[in-house]
């Protein structure tokens, strides 16, 4: 009896072994398998603020070549907010409109002279633009809507050698993320503008973030001293 359990013991080491050593290499793909998952999964535009002066002047060179589509969401909501309302209710707040005419100077900076304004018809982002250049903008009902289209009304609205500026929502700023590539990107934050380059082909290539927050360090940058 006791050479039989003798025999027996090395044989449940071993499968002991074997199943330790099964454990471990199903943990070592399943890490590689997340790692893979977060190289691959698609992240937010890169932040233009704090990317450094390389890539702030491939965008200042963009933009002065009238290449440029900067879709921005409109400041702080009013119903959304404790701080006191700029007007109606479904507008934005009186710290929301310092906020968009702050993010407004930062584009009077890149240069407004070769720049076409839309915004959505809605009363928080016709305030937005408004403070943002200190008049109104043409108003376009698909800047409210957006859905599937929105990636070809953009390209469809914006004319060859003018920028073009689109004062909207980040429902609709998702939805434009979404159709180039970028599905699982954060949710835009208020004044937050997306830089989309438009080649000659009508491709368009998302280029980076600019937060309300970030244009003190662009414009700090020397590409736009120059």
């Amino acid at each position: 009896m006791v050479n039989y359990v003798s025999r027996k013991l090395p044989t449940a080491r071993i499968i002991t072994s074997r199943l330790i050593k099964l454990v471990a290499v199903a943990a070592a793909l399943v890490i590689a398998a997340l790692v893979m998952g977060f190289v691959w999964w698609p992240r937010s535009p890169v932040n233009l603020g704090t990317a450094g002066s390389g890539v702030t002047s491939s965008l200042v060179h963009r933009w002065q070549a009238g290449e440029v589509v900067a879709l921005v969401r409109h400041a702080e909501r009013c119903d959304r907010s404790g701080n006191p309302c700029l007007g109606p209710a479904d507008g934005i707040t009186q710290i929301g409109s310092a906020a968009a005419t702050a993010v407004g100077q930062g584009f009077m900076q890149l240069g407004m002279a070769q720049t076409d304004v839309l915004s959505s018809p809605a009363t928080r982002t016709a305030q937005t633009s408004h403070y943002m250049f200190g008049k109104d903008a043409v108003t376009q009902d698909w800047l409210v809507s957006c859905g599937k289209t929105l990636r070809n009304d953009v390209v469809a609205h914006k004319q060859a050698h003018r920028n073009l500026v689109l004062v909207t929502h980040s429902g609709c700023i998702s939805d434009f993320e979404a159709q180039t590539g970028f599905e699982h990107a954060t949710t835009s934050e208020y004044g937050s503008a997306l830089f989309v380059q438009i080649t000659a082909d009508g491709q368009p290539q998302v280029l980076g973030i600019v937060n309300a927050t970030d244009w003190q360090t662009l414009l700090h940058d020397k590409a736009l001293k120059q």
